[in-house]
């Protein structure tokens, strides 16, 4: 009985929203790969997507903190040494380090889901997950700036 965090990012707004997956909608993302593409109505009942929207997933990490690494097929547990991201962000480069990381399928054993929303082709509208106050302040901001100059 598997139970994700989604954290669902909009490229449109820049921002990300986190929902509690639970059973029977968590076993449609049992066996999913990193890249791998799902219907966006999967998720009606948490958000409103347009219509034709996809789900991209875009990583992941397990139940020991360890993240999902798109270059380890299959549902393992590995040592990897790790150059740069994912997983590891050298202070120098060419710093090299041992890193524990996941394999690019999502199991019952992956707490955290990353994804991100693919809108079609011709999408014009307002993003899915929508700015916030704060956010349409600064923007018409920006706006009453740039009109000025």
């Amino acid at each position: 009985m598997p139970t994700f965090k989604l954290v669902l990012s909009d490229p449109i707004s820049g921002k990300a929203r986190q929902f509690e997956v639970k059973d029977p909608l968590a076993q449609r993302f049992v066996g999913l790969k990193i890249g791998d593409e799902i219907d966006g109505v999967v998720l009606k009942d948490f958000i409103e997507l347009p219509k034709g929207a996809k789900i991209r997933i875009t990583g992941g990490s397990g139940v020991e903190g360890a993240p999902m690494h798109p270059g380890i097929p299959g549902p393992v547990k590995k040592y990897i040494l790790a150059d740069g991201p994912p997983g590891y962000w050298p202070p120098k480069k060419g710093m090299k380090k041992k890193k524990l990381v996941r394999g690019n399928t999502i199991t019952d054993t992956i707490v955290q889901i990353n994804a991100v929303v693919v809108y079609p082709k011709d999408y014009s509208g307002p993003p899915a997950i929508p700015l916030g106050a704060k956010e349409l302040e600064k923007k018409k901001e920006k706006t009453e700036e740039a009109a000025a100059q």
